[in-house]
């Protein structure tokens, strides 16, 4: 199989859907890889760095589309890829199509094959290719609400941690995954007062075991989020329905509850955000203010440390990528049936039930694709 790797073009995004050691490993398997010129040149990653394992250069994204078989890529396709998907060929990356309709209609119309990173699971209903990038944003969203609290940002001028004599923020998180439970552990790094609000007693009574009682666990209520919203100068929204819109947790009207100049981290902004305020910002306009509240909402989070975000993703992305193209997309999904999950729109079809049901659009099971002769 012809594996073709373009250039990230998405604000500030310079991650790489494969590191030369990952198209090392694809040659070995005998396919070839083929990598737009400059791909990883964000994260130190050079064309001869590209040659060295094996693979070819070519100098525009049409070419690489063009020929190849499998499309490897981090981030959504914007319009310009989008026209240059063609029948047949597969798509592999983060879609988020939830929230994104065009996106969506585009590739229907593509009849590519589109493989989303973030809804395949693994064999307890995990999410494995997401997890390495919420881990990241977790971590990360504590690092940038604690940046946007300073006075030169915007914020109230409150360090998180405080200092002996002043007692330090209140973080509330919204949602104990992989994000929300990353994010508290940096939180309680720091020595921030740190509370969870999660609707999963089983995750709530496994953090309380690991956080020993530093961190305040509660179910999720309106109440409960009214009352932390009173207390909290940094929110992080980390809730996800896997292939769903978020839910909204924090409407409008609940601003108004909140502290001046607080900030809202919305982690899942590429699902459509938690906050009903929230929209997508760019690294480069990375926050607004709505009813004197700081928003954060950069769709690309992990974009801003790509080296380790590209290194991660790619310890998680390689072993489904080397299936996919040593047995076909087909049999390898009949092979691992949390592959078969990611696969949101195949032939022309809408295989994933959330995105169709968003959408009000016809929504065709997988099985009755990969199963088919076409």
């Amino acid at each position: 199989m012809i594996i073709g790797v373009p250039k990230e073009l998405k604000n500030h995004e310079y991650r790489v859907g494969l590191t030369p050691a990952s198209a090392k490993e694809l040659i070995a398997h005998g396919h070839q890889v083929m990598i737009e010129t400059n791909a990883g040149f964000g994260i130190g990653i050079s064309d001869s760095d590209y040659i060295a394992a094996g693979a070819s250069i070519l100098p525009t994204a049409t070419e690489v589309f063009s020929q190849a078989d499998m499309i490897i890529k981090v981030k959504e396709p914007l319009d310009n890829e989008l026209i240059m998907l063609r029948k047949g060929q597969i798509l592999f990356t983060y879609l988020h199509l939830a929230p994104d309709f065009p996106q969506t209609e585009a590739l229907i119309k593509s009849k590519a094959i589109c493989i989303a990173y973030e809804t395949v699971t693994d064999y307890m209903g995990r999410l494995p290719l997401l997890a390495p990038m919420s881990e990241v944003a977790g971590r990360m969203s504590v690092q940038a609400g604690a940046n946007i609290l300073e006075k030169s940002k915007g914020g109230q001028g409150i360090l998180l941690g405080g200092v002996p004599g002043v007692a330090p923020a209140n973080v509330l998180i919204l949602g104990a995954g992989v994000v929300g439970s990353s994010a508290a552990r940096i939180a309680l790094g720091m020595r921030v007062n740190v509370t969870l609000i999660d609707r999963n007693i089983e995750v709530l009574r496994g953090l309380d075991r690991e956080f020993q009682g530093k961190a305040t666990l509660l179910f999720a209520t309106q109440d409960a989020i009214e009352t932390q919203l009173k207390r909290a100068d940094l929110v992080i929204g980390a809730v996800l329905i896997p292939g769903a819109q978020a839910p909204k947790l924090v409407s409008k009207q609940q601003l108004a509850l909140m502290k001046p100049r607080a900030v809202l981290v919305d982690v899942a902004i590429d699902q459509g955000g938690c906050f009903a305020t929230s929209r997508p910002t760019t690294h480069d306009e990375p926050t607004f203010i709505e009813q004197n509240i700081i928003h954060y909402c950069v769709a690309n989070m992990p974009g801003a440390i790509a080296r380790t975000a590209t290194l991660a993703l790619n310890n998680a992305t390689l072993p489904y990528i080397i299936n996919i193209a040593n047995l076909g997309y087909q049999q390898a999904m009949r092979d691992d049936p949390g592959l078969k999950q990611g696969l949101n729109i195949c032939q022309g079809h809408i295989t994933c039930q959330h995105v169709a049901e968003g959408f009000g659009l016809p929504y065709v099971p997988a099985d009755e694709l990969i199963n088919s002769d076409s």
